[in-house]
Order: C-alpha cells, then structure tokens, then sequence
C-alpha cells in the first residue's frame, strides 16, 4: 500500500564480545587494601596507595603484591612515576589531622622508600598525581583545577580548568590527559592543546580516584569497588551506543484554510527518516492519508509528497506519519592524531558539503575574518572543527529572535537560534575546507507521552578515518568543558532524526521535520502548524 514505506534497517551490531570500545573494562582485580587512592606505572608494575594502610604497594598486573613501601604521610592519594622515582600526593601534608588540607608532594626512591624531596603543593587537596615528561600534573576537586608544576621547585606552569566537578584520577598517555569524575562516573581524555574534553567514556566503578597508563591501556583503581581494573583504549569501534530507548512518533501537519479565498495548490513534504548510528526504524513507516508519491531532493532526503488543490474557506487538510524506532545514546571516540587530512577527505563529500549556499554566504569578508581568528594555523582537521566550535560559542548566546539569517548576519549580531548557530557554524567550517551538513530531529520531552512543537537541529562533520560526526554548537555552549564535549561527538536518546541536507533543498527549503509550498487566491488567509506526540511504545 502506498501508505507504508518499507525502511531498510542498517543492522549495526554493538557487542562488548564483539567491538572494544574505550572505557570498556578487560579486567579487574581486588585492591590490596579497602582504602585505595593513588594509582601509576613503572614499565613493570603497578604502585597503588591506600590512606588507612599508609602504605604504597607495588603490583603485577594480576594485583598480586610484589613489594610494600611506607607511604610518606598519613594519607596519600596520588602517585605518578617519572621514569626513575615515584611521586606521593599527600592530601593533609603528612599529618593525620582532620580536615588538615595543605597538601604535600614526595620524591621516593621505589627501592629503599626513602624520601629524597618534599614539597609543597601547588593546591591544597591534590588528588592525584601524573608524569608528562618533563613536568608534573595534579589535580584538585575542591578548586576544580588541573595544575602542571615543576618536580624542581613546585612552581606552578600550567593551570586549566579540571571537565567536571568532582575530578579525582590523573594519568598523561604521552599525548592526552585523562581524568575521572566520581560524581558522574566518567573518564575524561582531555587534549593540553585546546584545553578541551576530546573524550567522555564511562568510568568502571562508582568512585574512581586514581588512573594509570601502560603504554596501551588505562588503568583505574576504585574506592567504592576495591578493586583495579584495566580499560581498553583506541581497540575497536569509532563510537558505541547504549541506552536504547523504544519510542513511537505520531507527526501533524496541519494547513487551514481561513478564507476568504481558496487555496489553489498545497504541496506537503514530510520526510521521510532512516536508520543511522543513533536510531533504527522499527518496521513500515504509515502515512495518513496517502502520499501521492516519494520524491527525493538534491541531498538525497526523501520526502512523502502530498499534492492537493481547490482548498476551500474552512477546509483543513491534515497529514500525520506514525513511526516506531529505537533511539541511542551515542559515543563517538574521536583521537585528533588519527584524523586524516584534508587531502584524506573523498571527492564527492568536497563538491557535495564543501559548496556555498545563500545562508552560509562562505566567501563572504566577515566569515573569513572570523575562520582565520578561530583557526590560524592549525592543520588537524579536528583540531580546527574544536577551534570554531568554541570561537561561536565565545561569541554568542542562544535566542530565538525570529527567522534565519545568513551565517555573516548571525555572528556579528551574536545571537540566534539553534538553526542559525547551525548555519554559522556550518559556513566557517566549509570555508575553512571542513565538510558540513545539518540534521533536523524532533526532541522526546523525556515522558513516554509527550509534545514537541519546537524541534531541533544540530550540524554533522566529516572528519577522514571516522566519517560524519555530530556537532551541536548551540547545545554546547557553555563555560564547562565536560558539558561543551557531550554536544561534540556525543548524542543522547532523546532526538530521532527526521532530516539530513546541506542547505537549500527543492522539497524542504531551509526547513526540517516538514514543509510545505502553497499558491492562493488573494486576500487568503492560510494558518499552517507543525507538532509532534511521543506516545509509550507499548501502546
């Protein structure tokens, strides 16, 4: 029948047996005390401290002890290794006094435990310690603050702002920064060059307060759990999805007719969504009434298309799609260093999202200006995406101020809708050489039984070696870093994706969700309204 369209479902398998994942867990193992804190590596062991114990205990990768040393003061917390000697955080400086908080850091020699340095440290609770080469880091919960400082003197280097509220565990990989929440169970890979959160991935226990690197892996030591668990990274898949969520979408697009007059033609497009990484369509699409035909614009977006004439004064002609789909959240594991190139990025993607349109306005003076402050001279392709996301979001705020103006209007004006930091952001990333799109969704109000006439629409990037990623510029806009990488890369359940288009569309305009063209008689006025209703998938 004309009023089902058969979807054809992509099948994506995402199986902990099938695809690693980074965060996901290899192995564990318990902790040799129930108090642990601190956690590094040598190039052969494991050093982990516990604050009850005061003890620093060196481990094989199978959490068997190898060797015990005292812990330097009465509650240590993180440790790190520079290649010869390990480091001690200790929280209340060495004495066991209550709420004593003026931190002490320890030069060890790991042989004789004995103290070759004391000094004092650059915050008053470092949490955790981690070797970069060259400099230490800690960080602090309290202050919210990642701080790099000499093993020479303590003198504070580098000062960045820590990715969330509660950050614990510090591990340097040779390249990233890594550090976990424990009030949000979360890993964090933070890149030093644009002081930002690449990577948000799951922590494997309910408080994590020390990380480690090996060479490969992460590993994670665990106050609630007591236990070490050893954490997979760059092994497998370029995202991961969980936390499916079975949704049913009825769509209403309704045209009323007030008259005086008729109207003569009414085409209505509602388009028509596929699976992707973050949805399945579940079955047969229904449309009411039938379509007359699918028509695909050039894009590649099919619509349903409904043609109808002669609309008298006081006639309404409705259409509704009712459609049955799985909604992720998804995780994209993007490295910056495993980016391809510019040259990296396929012919057709350049001449299809690397063109201009009258939104985005790319050559324009003021766009350009705008690239070459956000971008200079940086090279990596990620790198220069990350840069013009926070360059817009340091530049404007978000308010619906009515209508869609063009991308060199927008961010001189500093404001706009979610639309319209789509179309900025879209244009500085095509005239910085960045291939861009849009995706249009309607938004669950997180109630099965729910209403949304408002939508949103976000923009998808392609960057080589990991294809299209999502980037919501005005979601993301905010002082935190946590919060500015979860609208980079990341998608939760809440959105099905009804629209895909680069730009102006013969059957969708600029629009999303739905359109509509319509001819009259004169002095006719016509009302049209677009909405949709979540309703529980059981029904």
């Amino acid at each position: 029948m004309k009023n089902l369209i058969s979807i054809i479902t992509i099948t994506f398998i995402f199986s902990a047996s099938v695809f690693a994942f980074t965060g996901e867990i290899e192995k564990s193992f318990d902790a040799p005390g129930k108090f642990g804190t601190g956690l590094t590596w040598d190039g052969k062991h494991l050093w982990t401290a516990d604050y009850r114990t005061d003890k620093i205990y060196a481990l094989d990768t199978n959490g068997k002890i190898i060797k015990t040393i005292e812990s330097p003061g009465y509650w240590p917390t993180g440790l790190a290794f520079d290649g010869k000697y390990l480091w001690n955080a200790d929280v209340k400086g060495g004495i066991p006094l209550s709420e004593n908080y003026s931190g002490k850091i320890y030069k060890i020699d790991p042989e004789s435990g004995d103290i070759l340095k004391i000094l004092s440290s650059p915050t008053p609770q470092p949490r955790d310690l981690a070797w970069d080469g060259k400099y230490l880091w800690t960080v602090d919960n309290s202050a919210r603050k990642l701080i790099q400082f000499s093993p020479e003197d303590g003198t504070t280097i580098r000062e960045l702002t820590a990715p969330s509220s509660d950050c614990r565990g510090l591990a340097w990989d040779g390249t990233y920064l890594w550090v976990s929440d424990r009030k949000a169970n979360e890993i964090y890979m933070v890149d030093l060059e644009l002081e930002e959160v690449i990577i948000v991935t799951d922590a494997p226990g309910e408080f994590t307060r020390g990380l480690a690197w090996d060479g490969k892996n992460i590993w994670a030591a665990d106050y609630q759990e007591d236990k070490i668990y050893k954490l997979k990274v760059r092994d497998g898949e370029n995202f991961r999805r969980k936390n499916p969520r079975e949704v049913i979408l009825n769509f209403y697009h309704r045209t009323r007719n007030y008259g005086p007059g008729d109207v003569l033609t009414l085409d209505v497009h509602l388009p028509v969504p596929v699976s992707r990484a973050t949805q399945e369509i579940n079955g047969d699409i229904k449309y009411s009434p039938e379509y007359d035909d699918i028509v695909e614009d050039n894009w590649g977006q099919k619509t349903a298309h409904y043609k109808r004439e002669n609309i008298s004064t006081g006639e309404i002609f409705e259409t509704e799609s009712r459609i049955k789909a799985t909604l992720y959240e998804v995780t994209w594991f993007v490295f910056p260093d495993e980016v391809g190139t510019y040259k990296d990025i396929p012919p057709d993607i350049k001449r299809t999202y690397l063109v201009d349109h009258e939104k985005y306005q790319i050559h324009n003076p003021i766009i350009m200006k705008h690239v070459n402050e956000a971008v200079g001279t940086e090279k990596n392709i990620y790198r220069a995406a990350r840069k013009i996301y926070r360059y817009i979001q340091e530049r404007m705020y978000y308010e619906m101020v009515g209508g869609w103006n063009t991308a060199p209007t927008v961010i001189e004006r500093g404001n706009g809708s979610c639309s319209e930091y789509s179309f900025v952001y879209i244009a500085m990333c095509r005239a910085a050489g960045i291939p861009a799109r849009y995706v249009g969704a309607v938004t669950h109000r997180n109630d099965d039984a729910s209403m949304d006439d408002v939508f949103h629409r976000w923009v998808e990037i392609y960057l080589p070696n990991f294809g299209w990623l999502p980037v919501d510029p005005s979601g993301g806009d905010s002082d935190n870093p946590r919060h500015r990488a979860l609208y980079f890369g990341h998608l939760n359940n809440r959105y099905l994706i009804t629209t895909q288009g680069g730009g102006g569309s013969k059957t969708m305009e600029w629009t999303y969700n739905s359109n509509h063209f319509i001819t009259t008689e004169p002095k006719t006025n016509v009302v049209v309204d677009s909405f949709a209703e979540w309703e529980p998938a059981g029904k």
